[in-house]
């Protein structure tokens, strides 16, 4: 793949809940320290619960189901959802790229994506977390304008990884 390809970011649809899965368990596979849930967890889901997922997802006005294709394929994805308790803020979750697409500005392609997004539907920041040590990510969303939003705190209860939150202020 050269530079020279441009990455596509479109909505995931609803019945489009097979690649969804599969990006989901290649992510979790590949880079299951990035990700609060874990492979184990999602590959106990049936099929049922990752359609009913997806086609929430896709038609809820409250979720952005991104998938980010270089070349013709699958590259990577994303998930931005308003949050529910604080309605102006939008969340980014599960961002993955796929190793052999890393380099191609992807992980940027969503992420622009995901915020032009939020902006469309009137919030007025984006939040994520971060895993400590991943200065990749970590990189990217500093370019972008995130910055630190308190301590790191653990991953998940119990766990040793911690994860920093990061805030971009979209106004």
């Amino acid at each position: 793949m050269t530079d020279a390809q441009a990455v596509r970011v479109r909505i995931l649809d609803g019945h489009e809940w097979p690649l969804y899965r599969a990006l989901r368990l290649r992510a979790l596979a590949d880079a299951p320290e990035a990700f609060g849930s874990t492979l184990a967890e999602e590959e106990t889901r049936v099929d049922a619960d990752w359609a009913w997922r997806l086609k929430l997802g896709a038609t809820s006005g409250r979720d952005r189901p991104l998938v980010a294709e270089l070349a013709g394929a699958s590259a990577g994805m994303a998930w931005a959802k308003v949050d529910a308790a604080e309605p102006r803020q939008v969340n980014l979750f599960q961002v993955w790229v796929a190793p052999e697409c890393r380099g191609h500005s992807v992980a940027a392609a969503l992420l622009d994506a995901a915020l032009v997004w939020a902006r469309a539907i009137g919030a007025r920041s984006m939040q994520l977390g971060v895993v400590c040590g991943n200065a990749a990510a970590r990189r990217l969303y500093e370019r972008a304008g995130f910055v630190d939003v308190g301590e790191p705190e653990p991953q998940r209860p119990g766990s040793e990884r911690m994860e920093q939150i990061m805030r971009f202020d979209l106004v």
